[in-house]
Parts: structure tokens; C-alpha cells; sequence
């Protein structure tokens, strides 16, 4: 597109564009275009060559004019594809709509429910910011067509998204294909064929009453039965929208008041004092690991912005906190609900039940993950999936018990919510810590008692981020075209390229490389950023269970070795 021809479209967005501020923009970026400049040419290219695409994550992406970015313009058009697509599949769709504390998230929100309730949608908005499982639970619990969440999780502060839920025979799970293109058609067809000043809006829509809420937290707090031992803990919600719900369900569990990092406990989408506001980030549980250390706490339970993530840190044997990593606390609560399972199956085949028809018995995993979780099924005679990287995969499971992903995503009550769910997940671990803490073991004792009864498992990952993201399929190709023989010192024993589907997997742009040590490396492009992403994963079943624990983190940390040489060819 040349550069009057990218000026026009810029003055046709400004044009149409209900906010002041990016209007503004865009009018002091055209200016710089018309005079000549090209780094204002460059930057329009950039936000106006092409456009956020709706895909099994909706959209996602930085704040700022133009259709390649996140905006009001943008949203709209959104909003009114989205309804045109409930409206075809029923007569009288419904849809709740939640927010989060990031920048324009409420106004978001509000311009999506004024639309959809133009266009015929019977809309429903959440009474204020709430996490997000709050909104995935809310559309099940009032049995509406779809939610819609407005948050962009755990990335940049100048990021924001709009995530898609249908209800139904969906049951409340993400969208996947083919509706996200079939909605993306919709948004399409709004975007070449009307400004967003002509559509139709209307404050006919409803605000949810405070029991959708009072029902989270009283499903959410009855998962676990009251502590003997309570443990101290510290709680950060990342500067995101996690406190109030959470501080609810911790005292109707029985666990107490946390002690807060307070300077992350109240939203706030500046983010202040992380650099990257994920609690998988380095750094970003500094402050959680100060206030710990000063209080005294025995644990530390972190959400992420929107709270559908749990990160976990637990003492050292050095004075200090170690951050477990996804796969850790996905294990250990997928151990309890093999555990579960069961009780369960014991308890009904007690009283001659059906057990296939009472016990939710299937555990899952996305192919990425650590394959602790399919050691602890086989143990225990329970199914297990893998699926595709993405929750809204995992959390598509029949007959699901338990799912999780490494990227600190768990869902431990799918009858409640069909996504993963920070709060949950930290109740649950509460209660674990909670029942070691009372049977007077400590949370080392369990790992080595996970180690002896399953093997030792241990993950690392590797990440190369691009500046051209052409540079990724560039890595995929010539791994591919020259597959390694050995990493490090141990040799490949086989290959699985996704590429023409692989199995029961459709096509995907995934290579699983097998060792003959038994370990495993996964190397994808990522979903959300620019970089390859490899995962690594080894366990080991020899020598005691300390001994098992430290031949598997040696496994990986050659393979970490092995892997940057292998990319940095």
C-alpha cells in the first residue's frame, strides 16, 4: 500500500472512530505522513496493512488506532460480527460480558454490550472488573449464549483482548474452529460494510446482580473441606483484578486473610513495579518473595492479571523461595485428583452405582506439558488426553476429572467453570498444603514422596524470540530439512513433524523430538509472541527418590545445553 493510499484509510478509521484520544493520534500521525515523514508513513503502514484477526483466542494486541491494533473502532466491529453470529445460530441469543483493570477494558465492554443489545442480543454486563473465571462461570450459571471477557491476561500493560465463550452444547469452553473464522467473517462483513457510528446501539442491556459472584465464591470455596492447619501465606495479584474474589473464597474455605504485597494488590494497568506483569517472568515475584521473607509466610500464592493463572512459590533449603514451575503444581494437583477419582469410584461401586455414569474420571494435558500427568492416570487406571497447546483444548475433555497446562493454567472443577481458573487452583493448593501441614510433612517430604511413587520428572524450556517473525518459519524449515541426530551426547531415536497432522492431531506447525534416554524436546512456534518456544522434558525411575529428582533435572539442564546449540546453527 503506498502512502497516500495508506493516508486515506487512516482518515477513514479517524472518521469513524468514537475516541477522542486515538482519533487524536491518528490525526497527528497523518499529519507527520503528509509532510513527508517516513517513520509516520511506516507506523501507518504497520497499524493499517492488515488487521487483528478473530481466532480461537479472539482478539489480542496493543492499544492504538488502526485495525492491526486494539480499539474502539475495532472492538465495534467486533461486537457486531460476534452478534451477527449468535443471532444465526439461535432466535434469541444471549451473551454476559466481564472486564478487567486494564485501559479501556469497561469502556470495551460497555460499547460491546450497547451493541449487541442494538442488534438484538439480550446482553447482560457484569456489575464491575472481576477476573476472568468469574465471567466463564457466569456463562454457564445464567445458561446464556456466549460470554465475552475483555482483558489481555498476563501481557504488556498496553495490551488489551477480547476473549470469546459460547454456552450450550459448548458449555461455557473458548471458541475453536470453525467458529472463530465463521465469526471473523462476520466482523468482516461489518467492517467493509458499515461505520461504526451506524451501528445500531442501545442501553437496553442488564447488569448482572452481585449473586453471580456470591455463587462463584460459594462453589469455589466448597471444593475443599475446612483446614486443620491453616498455613500463612502471602497473596499478589499482579497489580490485576484478583483480590476481591479471592480474598472472599480464602476466608469461606477457612483459610484466612493472606498477607498482601500491597504494592500489587489494588489494579492497576499501569503495572508499576513489573517489567512484564507474569508471574513466569523473572523478577515479577520479587516483591511476593520480600514480603514473605519479612512475614514469616510458609507459602506464596500469586494470580495473574486476570486471575485464570496461579503461580506457586514454596521455601528453599537456602533461606530463600523457589517458584514452582507449571508442570510441578500441575502434577501435584493432578495427583489429587487421581486421588479424587478414586475415592469416588470406591465410594459408588460401595453401594453398587454405575461408576462410568458418577466419576468424571479423565485427566488431561496439552501435548506441551510434562508426561507426569499420563504416569500418574496409567497409575491410578484413569483416562488421559493430551490435546492441542491451548485451554480451550484441554478444557474440551469428556468426561474430565482434571486438566492442566505448563503455562500455570489449571482447571480443577470442570462442573463449575470450562476454562482454567487461578482461584480454584490456589484453593486447592491451599488445601494440599493445608493437609501436609496438619499430618506434620513437609511439602520436600511430598515431592520425594511423588518422586518414589511415579519416577522424577523435571521441564525446562527454551525460547529464541525474532524481530521478523519470517524468521520463525525460516528455524521450523531448517530443523526440519536437517533434523539433529544427537542433543548432546544422546541420540535421537524419532521424530514426530505435525506439519500433515500427526495421529489423531490435525495439522500443526509441532516437532516432537524423542531421545533414546527416554527424555523429549517439543519444539512450535509460539501463540501470543514472537519466538520459537521449545519444551523439555526427562524423568528418571532409578535410585531413591532424591536421587531420581536430581538425575532428572541434570537430563534437562544437558538438554538445555544441547537445545541452544541446536537453534543457534
Amino acid at each position: 500500500m503506498k502512502g497516500g493510499e495508506v493516508i486515506a484509510r487512516a482518515k477513514a478509521w479517524r472518521d469513524q472512530d468514537p475516541d477522542e484520544e486515538t482519533r487524536a493520534e491518528l490525526d497527528a500521525l497523518i499529519a507527520d505522513a503528509e509532510a513527508g515523514h517516513d517513520k509516520a508513513v511506516d507506523d501507518l503502514h504497520s497499524r493499517f496493512d492488515s488487521r487483528l484477526e478473530f481466532g480461537t483466542a479472539g482478539l489480542r494486541g496493543e492499544l492504538a488506532a488502526g485495525p492491526n491494533r486494539m480499539n474502539r473502532v475495532l472492538v465495534s466491529q467486533a461486537a457486531a460480527g460476534f452478534a451477527a453470529y449468535l443471532l444465526g445460530r439461535e432466535s434469541a441469543p444471549s451473551v454476559v460480558i466481564g472486564y478487567d483493570g486494564r485501559k479501556n477494558s469497561q469502556v470495551f465492554a460497555t460499547d460491546s454490550a450497547e451493541i449487541m443489545a442494538g442488534a438484538g442480543v439480550r446482553a447482560i454486563i457484569l456489575p464491575r472488573l472481576l477476573p476472568t473465571p468469574v465471567l466463564a462461570f457466569a456463562v454457564r450459571h445464567l445458561g446464556v449464549s456466549a460470554g465475552v471477557m475483555v482483558t489481555a491476561s498476563h501481557n504488556p500493560p498496553n495490551d488489551n483482548g477480547y476473549k470469546v465463550y459460547l454456552g450450550g452444547a459448548d458449555e461455557g469452553s473458548q471458541i475453536v474452529p470453525p467458529a472463530d473464522a465463521e465469526i471473523e467473517a462476520h466482523i468482516q462483513r461489518v467492517a467493509a460494510t458499515v461505520l461504526v457510528p451506524e451501528l445500531p446501539r442501545s442501553h437496553d442491556y442488564e447488569t448482572a446482580g452481585e449473586e453471580v459472584l456470591d455463587e462463584y465464591v460459594r462453589a469455589t470455596a466448597a471444593l475443599v473441606a475446612a483446614p486443620a492447619d491453616a498455613p500463612k501465606f502471602v497473596y499478589t495479584a499482579m497489580h490485576g483484578v484478583g483480590w476481591e474474589t479471592a480474598k472472599r473464597v480464602f476466608a469461606d474455605a477457612g483459610f484466612g486473610e493472606p498477607i498482601v504485597v500491597p504494592e500489587q494488590i489494588e489494579p492497576d494497568p499501569a503495572f508499576p513495579t513489573v517489567a512484564f506483569p507474569n508471574p513466569e517472568e523473572p523478577g515479577a515475584l520479587d516483591l511476593a518473595f520480600r514480603t514473605a521473607t519479612a512475614s514469616g509466610a510458609e507459602l506464596i500464592i500469586a494470580n495473574d492479571p486476570d486471575a485464570d493463572r496461579l503461580a506457586v512459590a514454596v521455601p528453599d533449603a537456602e533461606g530463600g523461595w523457589r517458584r514452582l514451575s507449571g508442570n510441578e503444581v500441575g502434577w501435584l494437583l493432578g495427583w489429587r485428583a487421581a486421588e479424587r477419582i478414586r475415592q469416588a469410584a470406591e465410594t459408588v461401586a460401595a453401594v453398587g452405582g454405575d461408576i462410568a455414569s458418577c466419576v468424571s474420571s479423565t485427566l488431561a494435558a496439552s501435548i506441551v506439558s510434562s508426561p507426569a500427568l499420563s504416569a500418574i492416570a496409567q497409575e491410578y487406571r484413569v483416562d488421559y488426553v493430551e490435546t492441542l497447546t491451548g485451554f480451550k483444548w484441554v478444557s474440551r475433555v469428556a468426561n474430565l476429572a482434571f486438566g492442566y497446562e505448563e503455562a500455570l493454567g489449571y482447571l480443577v472443577d470442570p462442573n463449575k467453570v470450562r476454562d482454567k481458573d487461578g482461584i480454584s487452583a490456589a484453593v486447592e493448593f491451599l488445601s494440599l498444603v493445608s493437609e501436609l501441614k496438619a499430618a506434620g510433612r513437609s511439602f520436600g517430604e511430598h515431592e520425594l514422596a511423588f518422586a518414589a511413587e511415579f519416577g522424577a520428572f523435571a521441564s525446562g524450556q527454551v525460547s529464541v524470540r525474532v524481530q521478523d517473525l519470517a524468521d520463525i518459519p525460516k528455524i521450523m524449515t531448517r530443523i526440519r530439512q536437517s533434523p539433529p541426530t544427537h542433543l548432546g551426547e544422546i541420540a535421537v531415536a524419532s521424530i514426530d513433524d505435525f506439519e500433515h497432522g500427526f495421529g489423531d492431531f490435525p495439522p500443526g506447525d509441532i516437532l516432537r523430538i524423542h531421545l533414546a534416554d527416554g527424555s523429549r524436546v517439543i519444539v512450535r512456534p509460539s501463540g501470543t509472541e514472537p519466538k520459537v518456544k521449545v519444551y523439555l522434558d526427562a524423568s528418571s525411575t532409578d535410585g531413591s527418590p532424591s536421587e531420581r529428582i536430581s538425575a532428572a533435572q541434570a537430563m534437562v539442564d544437558a538438554l538445555t545445553a544441547a537445545v541452544n546449540e541446536l537453534l543457534a546453527r
